[in-house]
């Protein structure tokens, strides 16, 4: 019985997130009076959308490096692959392939930077990851409003600001649903975009493969103890940087799927909140900062998203005010990375406590 209350425990411990969740959905969807097939089209839509950015973020926890939310300076990349392909008027999924052979070597090279910063912040990878984003989206915004057009040739004019250098704040992307229009199967009102859920697909497969790899093999052993995997002969620092290459890469063409499926690229600030809602999305599907698996970051895209999407509606039908809702849904964007850290940190904690009080007892025992 005692057995079955701990396993009960661990599971309450570990599943909190995702059962807050469905338990604010649960209240939320009757609220919004939202039709099923309404919020199935939407769900679809942006599970679509969403999930290769999640995704993207599998590898550097693995590599015990936590939430890389320096995951943003890839979605710079794919973005600053999106301005190049519509000055060259490349369309279409051609255009959208083009864009992610532009990013693949900027983001491997701000992968290179990021992974190097971070070795050397060992144990604060988080809040270092999202300090570089920071710094880099400085360096991004001074390429694009002064070296974009006076330096690097721009010759499209709906791209350029008035005084004739500068990228406009929001550009309409010519490759929009690129992918999306590909294969497209129409279920009643659902429109599904199978050529998008394919390319998902593939990143799922190239993880599970990945993982079995000697360097997926690797990672995992540096994620386990650092110190043992040094001692066995693994380059550490090489092997956590390489993790951080290849999630930036990914999520370069995970904000390029993003944006595709939106349309339109708000320049500046479009890259903003990739990394927290994606993050946010990965450990509301019951990851941690230690451990995530692919079905975490599906499961985590289709909830998250469905309180987003409730929330504003059953808002405004609960209080009058739209603002409420939106106000609420942010928060809990917020709230839910604190809530995942909090337990993840409490969780550690008790681990030790409980392999303390186990060494105690064998030592009395003995």
């Amino acid at each position: 019985m005692k057995l079955d209350n701990k396993k009960f425990k661990r599971f309450l411990t570990g599943s909190a997130v995702p059962i807050l969740f469905l338990f604010i959905s649960a209240i939320a969807i009757p609220l919004s009076k939202f039709s099923g097939t309404y919020l199935i089209r939407e769900i679809v839509t942006r599970l679509s959308r969403d999930s290769f950015l999640v995704l993207a973020l599998l590898l550097p926890v693995m590599a015990g490096m936590g939430i890389n939310f320096g995951m943003v300076l890839g979605a710079m990349a794919g973005q600053i692959g999106l301005i190049f392909i519509t000055d060259w008027g490349v369309t279409g999924a051609p255009g959208l392939i083009l864009a992610m052979i532009i990013s693949t070597p900027i983001s491997i090279l701000l992968g290179y930077f990021g992974g190097a910063v971070l070795n050397r912040a060992k144990g604060r990878e988080m809040i270092t990851s999202m300090m570089l984003g920071f710094f880099v989206s400085g360096i991004y915004q001074f390429f694009l409003l002064y070296l974009c057009g006076s330096i690097i040739p721009v010759k499209s004019p709906k791209l350029l600001l008035s005084r004739g250098y500068g990228i406009r704040n929001a550009i309409t992307l010519d490759v929009a649903h690129g992918f999306d229009n590909l294969i497209k199967l129409k279920i009643g009102a659902i429109p599904i975009p199978i050529s998008t859920f394919l390319i998902i697909v593939l990143i799922c497969i190239f993880t599970v493969w990945f993982r079995k790899t000697k360097l997926g093999q690797d990672m995992r052993a540096v994620g386990q103890d650092m110190v043992v995997s040094d001692t066995a002969g693994i380059k550490v620092d090489k092997t956590r940087i390489q993790s951080i290459i290849i999630s930036t890469v990914l999520a370069a063409f995970g904000q390029i799927i993003f944006l595709q499926n939106i349309g339109t690229l708000n320049t500046y600030n479009g890259q903003d909140q990739a990394a927290l809602f994606a993050a946010a999305a990965l450990l509301v599907g019951g990851a941690t900062v230690s451990k995530a698996t692919i079905p975490n970051a599906i499961i985590g895209t289709g909830l998250f998203h469905l309180m987003f999407v409730v929330m504003p509606m059953a808002g405004k039908n609960l209080t009058g005010s739209a603002m409420l809702g939106e106000y609420f849904r942010m928060f809990v964007s917020y709230g839910v990375v604190t809530l995942a850290l909090v337990l993840h940190a409490w969780k550690r904690q008790k681990d030790k406590d409980n392999d303390r009080a186990y060494l105690r007892t064998g030592n009395t025992g003995q």
